[in-house]
């Protein structure tokens, strides 16, 4: 007779020792509501590994030499919902705003550096890319480099496929769809050219290895990311940003969220278009 295997079951113990961890190695911190989004994908990996309980499955992904492990649970807990021209006032701040402001204080004719972090499924850096080509005359005369992150490997493929759903570019104009996209089938494959102007990389904002070569950015999207962390990591963040930047290089952060509630290193800067947030010309 064919036996059903015990059901697996996350105690309180559990999920508390599992977000720790995850805490540590990520900066992202689960609030006890996320109790069972956590749960369902810590109960797939333990199945899907043969592991039969979660103190089996603790054990091997923390001390597995690889990472593979933690990195594909990485993938499963992170969040990537977003689309095409997804608060696209920023993006208007973006080309008249703060690059006409950018470009004046260039003397050296160094490229203009964009870094979209999170990259999610790359739907705002291939956004950056159309809004630069479409909306701003400087394209023609400065150099553009735009580097998207995420701590989540699996979407950066997807990002550089660059194949999305009609609701991912239920925001796109018609003619931008029309120049920039094939339709196939029920989704819409974005250009090459367009492809060709992000390089996507993997980053992890909680390690200082990941972020320590990122620098000399002019301006920086960060967008309804910090919601996700704690104080501390928001300011960890900030830091890192604040780092990255060149002197008074930009970031943009989400509508739900303040640079001024969580570091002091930036000055505000209110625009027609959006407030963001500066380095300061000084900074070093």
């Amino acid at each position: 007779m064919k036996t059903n295997k015990a059901k697996i079951t996350i105690s309180e113990e559990d999920f508390n020792k599992f977000r720790e961890y995850f805490y540590r190695k990520t900066g992202i911190n689960f609030e006890a509501s996320k109790r069972y989004f956590v749960d369902k994908r810590l109960i797939e990996r333990i199945e899907a590994t043969d592991s039969g309980d979660f103190r089996s499955y603790f054990i091997m992904m923390r001390f597995q030499v690889s990472g593979a492990e933690l990195q594909l649970l990485t993938n499963l807990m992170t969040v990537n919902e977003t689309y095409f021209l997804r608060e696209d006032y920023q993006f208007e701040c973006m080309v008249n705003s703060i690059l006409p402001e950018l470009v004046k204080r260039k003397t050296d004719n160094s490229p203009i550096r964009i870094w979209c972090i999170p990259s999610s499924s790359g739907e705002e850096p291939y956004t950056v890319a159309m809004y630069l080509m479409e909306r701003w005359p400087g394209i023609h005369q400065w150099d553009v480099e735009i580097i998207s992150s995420d701590i989540d490997t699996g979407i950066l493929n997807k990002a550089r496929i660059g194949r999305y759903s009609a609701r991912s570019v239920m925001h796109v104009p018609a003619p931008w769809l029309l120049k920039y996209f094939k339709q196939v089938g029920d989704e819409y494959q974005l250009c090459q050219d367009v492809r060709e102007a992000v390089e996507f990389t993997r980053v992890n904002l909680a390690e200082p290895a990941d972020t320590r070569s990122y620098k000399n950015f002019d301006l920086i999207f960060c967008r309804n990311l910090l919601i996700y962390f704690d104080d501390l990591s928001r300011k960890t963040a900030a830091e890192v940003f604040f780092d990255a930047l060149n002197p008074g290089g930009f970031v943009c952060l989400g509508h739900a969220e303040s640079m001024s509630r969580i570091s002091s290193l930036y000055k505000v800067r209110k625009f027609p278009q959006a407030i963001v947030y500066q380095k300061s010309l000084e900074s070093r």
